[in-house]
């Protein structure tokens, strides 16, 4: 398929007069061609075919939107190699890769076809009317969950095909009922573009109602701001940084009815090195954690990115064998210049901060906007009196905290921000003292990890991709797994309400019944 640049407004292309260009972060080379700027008249136009397209879409059965998404994933493998090598052009990540993050792609698609088509995600639950109840008769009540309405979803930068056009966001906003209006990555537009193309072929093909896919291109903060503020709306899904998460929130807590805003936006994912663990395997641990490290040039919101330890001999083997690990590491391209300078002032200031030296740091120089591998250390102490040190600096850059005692360890993790991961190395002898920390750990993050490395995570029905404020900004939440398809749904009571009215799966003379709870019991479908 050819790249052309232009908008999709529903099942029309469109192009506008203001624009911009796509640049391969390895070369510093613009790319052809020039795109076009989504500006307010087109976000309303999208934001209108959305909200037209929303009732069809919620009601619309789960076995139509299941096929939808299937095709979806069909259709992004039938682009080739051509979607992988514009990929590659404006991330610069290595094309191995991004053929693993298409799978990734079109497997939870795929999943959350499977989930529509099992129905536990409606959730129905069914009280009958007792009419005879004394002292006061109980009226007829069915529940089911449903479609909230269109939701925004923001391409992210790290993740050019799982976390943007059809990413996690918008296979669970889809598989909801939801109309999505995607604002595309401006780093990565043509690869936005091929995807679009493939979503809306599908929809076409499924015969889906005008609107219920939208994408908008556009490098300005203005085209974000007016999409989270245009009153259609009524969720977002965004993955990104900090700032720009809480720059959703604002807005969206701003509007005269403000809606859910699901960004995950900062985690340092520390890592606990426990005494016997790392006694028995310091060497092997610095080596595997330096692996994890810089795993896609550090460009994980799960990168390990904190370590934690009782001060001692141990320690400092650890510190020894990953720092040598870091000095071999090759310098790798990041997915922008904007990234990469972002980059090189966080190294820059951590290391200026008072108690914190230098371990070791990867060789250069590097190509056009590679990023250098950096380990830092310093104590808790420090770390407890500034807090900038345990902020995230996006890359390959870590800082070794050591610790005096179980004390002081725990009097760091309790002033840590809400994670999106934290990670324990422990051998058998560590688990009395890992059962001390734990009630800690479940409350400052959304996924524990026990002898691993946090950087991957599983598309499945039981991860949790979140965590506390400010990991995410709803810690409630997931936006990996089919449990990420609860954000985009809400409750609604049908109390004593004709048959004929009644959602089919509620209805009395139903013959097909998925999951659900009858007079509070569970039943199977």
């Amino acid at each position: 398929m050819t790249v052309t640049g232009e908008l999709f407004l529903g099942s029309s292309r469109l192009a506008t007069a203001d624009s911009f260009l796509a640049t391969n972060p390895a070369t510093g080379a613009t790319l052809q061609p020039t795109f076009s700027s989504a500006g307010s008249a087109e976000v309303e136009r999208a934001c209108v075919l959305a909200a037209g397209a929303a009732d069809a879409f919620r009601n619309s059965g789960s076995e139509q939107r299941a096929q939808f998404l299937e095709a979806i994933g069909a259709r992004i493998l039938a682009l080739g190699d051509a979607l992988l090598e514009r990929a590659q052009a404006e991330s610069g990540l290595p094309l191995a890769r991004l053929s693993g993050e298409r799978a990734r792609t079109v497997g939870q698609l795929r999943l959350f076809a499977d989930e529509l088509r099992k129905g536990e995600w409606s959730r129905l639950r069914i009280d009958p009317a007792l009419p005879d109840r004394k002292p006061a008769a109980r009226a007829d009540l069915r529940l089911r969950k449903m479609a909230i309405g269109p939701v925004a979803v923001f391409g992210a930068s790290n993740f050019p095909l799982a976390f943007s056009v059809a990413g996690g966001d918008t296979a669970a906003a889809l598989a909801a009922g939801c109309p999505v209006i995607v604002k595309g990555h401006s780093s990565h537009p043509g690869t936005s573009e091929l995807v679009a193309q493939a979503i809306a072929g599908a929809a076409s093909q499924c015969g889906m109602p005008e609107g219920v896919f939208s994408l908008l291109n556009g490098n300005a903060h203005a085209l974000g701001a007016a999409l989270v503020s245009n009153p259609h709306i009524r969720a977002v899904g965004f993955t990104g940084s900090r700032a720009g998460g809480l720059a959703l929130l604002k807005l969206a807590n701003a509007r005269p009815e403000p809606i859910p805003v699901y960004a995950e936006m900062s985690s340092v994912n520390p890592v606990l090195l426990l005494p016997h663990a790392l006694a028995a395997r310091a060497e092997q641990l610095g080596r595997e954690f330096v692996g994890s490290l810089t795993l896609g040039a550090g460009q994980f919101c799960t990168n390990p990115g904190l370590l934690l330890s009782i001060a001692g001999a141990a320690l400092e083997r650890f510190i020894a064998a990953a720092g040598a690990a870091v000095e071999q590491a090759p310098p790798a391209v990041m997915l922008s210049s904007a990234i990469h300078r972002a980059y090189e002032q966080g190294v820059a200031t951590l290391g200026q901060q008072p108690k914190v030296s230098v371990v070791a740091q990867a060789a250069g120089p590097g190509g056009t906007n590679c990023g250098r591998a950096a380990l830092f250390r310093s104590d808790a102490a420090t770390l407890l009196g500034n807090g900038a040190i345990g902020r995230e600096v996006f890359g390959a850059a870590a800082i070794v905290v050591a610790c005096a005692d179980e004390a002081q360890l725990l009097r760091v993790l309790e002033g840590l921000e809400g994670q999106l991961t934290v990670t324990l190395h422990l051998d058998p002898s560590d688990e009395a003292l890992a059962a001390r920390l734990l009630p800690t750990l479940e409350r400052k993050a959304g996924r524990l990890i026990a002898n691993a490395w946090p950087t991957g995570v599983e598309v499945t029905h039981a991860m949790v991709h979140g965590g506390p404020f400010p990991a995410t900004a709803d810690g409630r939440s997931t936006s990996v797994g089919t449990l990420a398809i609860e954000r985009f749904l809400r409750p609604v009571c049908y109390q004593d309400f004709p048959d004929g009215l009644l959602p089919a799966a509620l209805r009395r003379a139903a013959t097909q019944v998925g999951p659900h709870r009858l007079d509070g019991v569970v039943h199977p479908a």
